[in-house]
């Protein structure tokens, strides 16, 4: 069911799924590619009604990525999710962030946060067997 804040409905991934007929692991793959606009709360994604009228009304011709639209600067840290694990290794490019994954022993131990140079802000953490499957 719809949250409304204010004058504000968001919907969740899981309102989604009902009202559209599309897999939850779909939607959450359009948010993060940004095919559908969202937020991120906590660990729960959030569409408001314009993203969603924004969507199924501009034509996909249309539709740009941010990365075709505004060329983004970010640095990846790949770090260790718990206390066994404390490395942490930054990388300038996508194939570093790759190839500093990969040569580690155990994947599932590491994150990779996506961070802004500009602003210096963490744009998305991601765990680091999600990084490889969007970037290899």
């Amino acid at each position: 069911m719809p949250r409304q804040v204010g004058d504000l409905t968001l919907y969740s991934v899981d309102d989604l799924h009902e009202q559209l007929g599309l897999s939850k692991m779909t939607i959450r793959t359009y948010l993060r590619e940004g095919k559908i606009r969202g937020r991120k709360l906590g660990v729960k994604w959030y569409v408001t009604e314009e993203a969603l009228r924004e969507y199924f009304g501009e034509p996909p011709r249309q539709r740009k990525s941010k990365a075709q639209t505004k060329p983004q600067n970010y640095r990846y840290v790949i770090k260790g999710i718990n206390d066994l694990v404390s490395e942490q290794e930054e990388c300038s490019t996508i194939e570093e962030a790759v190839n500093c994954i990969n040569d580690q022993a155990i994947i599932s131990l590491f994150q990779v946060a996506i961070i802004d140079q500009q602003t210096d802000e963490v744009v998305e953490l991601i765990k680091a067997r999600d990084f490889l499957d969007r970037h290899q």
